[in-house]
């Protein structure tokens, strides 16, 4: 089940496909200028993204944000490690939950809440084949009975 926000700016469709999400987080992201920018006006992407925990901070990895487009040569790289602002707290229960064997923190998406961009973190477990025909089948026979008469 994907959470929505009003004010999402992109989202990784293809995890809630791919895995099951165990437990969400929401963490800050530290972004530069240009990015804030291009991210708001909609070139971001969270495909195939994945979060590291690493001497005690959290880092989004291979995050695609565009480069600005009214930006000039100190423009950003697009694919670069960003820092995820998160209490020590919940770096250690991430790091923890990561260490067990098959799961991952993914980025979910990306959205504004009173005026800062946030990520919604997922940590994940991967599904095997035979779950993701049957999340398939689920979601059919929910349209179904969505169906008027």
């Amino acid at each position: 089940m994907a959470k929505h926000f009003p004010n999402e700016l992109a989202s990784n469709r293809a995890a809630f496909h791919h895995f099951e999400i165990l437990e969400t987080f929401e963490a800050g992201i530290a972004l530069l200028g240009t990015e804030v920018k291009s991210a708001k006006e909609g070139h971001a992407s969270l495909q195939d993204n994945h979060v590291r925990i690493s001497a005690g901070e959290a880092w989004l990895k291979n995050a695609f944000i565009a480069a600005y487009t009214h930006g000039n040569i100190h423009n950003h790289p697009e694919r670069r490690d960003r820092k995820l602002l998160l209490h020590k707290s919940e770096i250690l229960k991430l790091k923890k939950l990561s260490e067990i064997k098959g799961h991952t923190i993914v980025a979910l998406s990306l959205y504004l809440k009173k005026g800062k961009i946030k990520v919604h973190l997922g940590v994940c477990h991967g599904k095997t084949l035979y779950d993701k025909r049957q999340s398939l089948k689920k979601k059919e026979h929910d349209k179904e009975i969505q169906l008027p008469l």
